[in-house]
């Protein structure tokens, strides 16, 4: 994991815990900001695709019925 995406991560958990304030702003812009820790998790944890000479023949039929449309 990039170093930069380590200290973004820190940054948002860093504003959302000094925006514990009970009025409608600081709670709607703690949800954002929560909400795009969360989504930095979910993308962090697809696996990468490996390279390799095998060849998926549902997803070649897939790609290529999409391509003729």
């Amino acid at each position: 994991m990039p170093p930069t995406y380590v200290l973004a991560r820190d940054h948002l958990q860093r504003a959302a815990t000094i925006l514990q304030g009970v009025d409608s702003r600081s709670r709607q812009l703690r949800y954002i900001i929560e909400r795009t820790i969360s989504l930095m998790d979910e993308t962090r944890q697809e696996p990468l695709p490996r390279a390799t000479n095998v060849l998926d023949f549902a997803a070649f039929r897939e790609n290529r019925v999409g391509s003729l449309d």
